[in-house]
């Protein structure tokens, strides 16, 4: 078993004898045995929060290579008449913190009976397909990072003799502009 223990962004030029093909949902597991139906049998210990992505290289202990693959799934793909319409189904969809994969002409996502008879009813054309499907990482993910960053803590810089307390009260007359 390979026991894959590092993320690296894709690199095309890098030969790898190995894939990994994973659905949107497995890509987020960080620690996980996999054992596809053919070939080699492989343990994610990975840092947790790891989002894997389509073209992913991951390094084994042992010292190989291998590429992950957005294996083909069950997905919704949503179109409309204009970009307003889709941008609104967008909007929508993303109240609910659906996992939206987003393109230039048409939305996916995973199947829901609920969340596809609420697009048709505003006018989206919804249809069901099976392809690899590639969710946002969301507002706070990075596409150079493996995990999700934390929110920013309360920093700024002062100068000598403006000392003042950062407790759970902010002062509502303190200026970040004028520093």
């Amino acid at each position: 078993m390979l026991r894959l223990i590092q993320r690296f962004p894709p690199d095309a030029t890098l030969a790898t004898s190995l894939t990994l093909a994973l659905t949107a949902d497995e890509r987020t597991r960080s620690r996980h045995h996999f054992s596809p139906s053919e070939g080699a049998s492989f343990y994610l210990n990975l840092p947790r929060g790891t989002l894997l992505r389509d073209g992913d290289l991951l390094h084994a202990e042992s010292g190989e290579w291998v590429r992950i693959v957005a294996k083909p799934e069950p997905v919704l793909t949503v179109t409309a008449a204009t970009p307003l319409a889709l941008l609104r189904a967008a909007y929508h969809l993303g109240n609910r913190h659906v996992p939206l994969e987003v393109n230039a002409s048409n939305l996916s996502l995973s199947p829901d009976p609920v969340l596809k008879a609420m697009l048709e009813q505003l006018g989206m054309v919804v249809i069901e397909a099976i392809q690899p499907f590639q969710p946002e990482a969301g507002a706070y993910g990075h596409s150079d990072s493996s995990a999700i960053a934390p929110a920013p803590a309360h920093r700024h810089e002062h100068g000598h003799g403006s000392a003042h307390s950062h407790g759970n009260s902010h002062d509502p007359h303190h200026n970040h502009d004028a520093l």
